[in-house]
């Protein structure tokens, strides 16, 4: 069966690959041969959506990862019940590699290990960024400020739960999106009258989850 294995071909090997989900097992099949890693480095060419939600992962395994993931559109790199070990240093370090220029989507909800020093590394580098989950974190004003002014394609951003930001965040980030279509602020320390300046600079943004208390008659649901 081995021997039957080693005759594919490196292309049929790649796709067989892609189905493994698991980068332990990736790992594990990467060091079986020369062939067999180059086929892996294929397979992860081939993807362009990255979840490392679910996985035990660190700094230096992510970004090698996502290194040779390198046609990604998606990143998702979620705070996972396994403890995901992601830091600022692996933010950086993702923040170099070929595909960040690229990324449409990324996701760091919940990961309580970065830092504004993170965020605006990567989302810096992120230019062509429209859907950013942050929500759960601990970035600043500082952060949204990086992406106001890097990420002009945004179209929708969630802060939900992010305490630290301000309504001088907000107004920045709305003042400079032109394209921002939604916004989550569930559970931040922000007062009303924000959202009612959001909107006049804005009218169509959707405010997620603010009612009608706005006094602007639109009710939007909590997604």
């Amino acid at each position: 069966m081995e021997g039957d294995i080693e005759l594919l071909p490196a292309d049929l090997l790649a796709h067989i690959f892609s189905l493994i989900f698991s980068f332990k097992d990736l790992a594990q099949v990467s060091a079986v041969c020369r062939k067999w890693r180059r086929a892996v480095e294929e397979s992860l060419a081939r993807k362009e959506r990255l979840s490392f939600s679910g996985w035990k992962v660190d700094d230096e395994s992510a970004a090698r990862v996502v290194g040779a993931a390198y046609n990604i559109k998606e990143l998702d790199i979620s705070r996972s019940c396994w403890g995901c070990q992601i830091t600022d240093k692996g933010l950086y370090r993702i923040s170099l590699t070929k595909c960040v220029g690229n990324l449409l989507s990324i996701s760091l909800w919940g990961m309580a290990g970065i830092t504004d020093k993170g965020v605006i590394q990567l989302v810096t580098r992120a230019n062509s960024l429209q859907h950013l989950n942050v929500g759960g974190t601990f970035i600043t004003d500082e952060s949204l400020y990086a992406i106001a002014n890097s990420c002009r394609q945004i179209k929708t951003i969630i802060l939900w739960s992010c305490r630290h930001v301000t309504e001088s965040g907000l107004i920045m980030l709305v003042n400079k999106c032109r394209k921002l279509e939604s916004i989550n602020v569930w559970g931040m320390r922000v007062p009303v009258d924000c959202f009612v300046s959001l909107l006049s600079i804005s009218p169509a943004l959707k405010i997620k989850p603010i009612t009608q208390h706005l006094g602007v008659g639109r009710i939007w649901p909590v997604s």
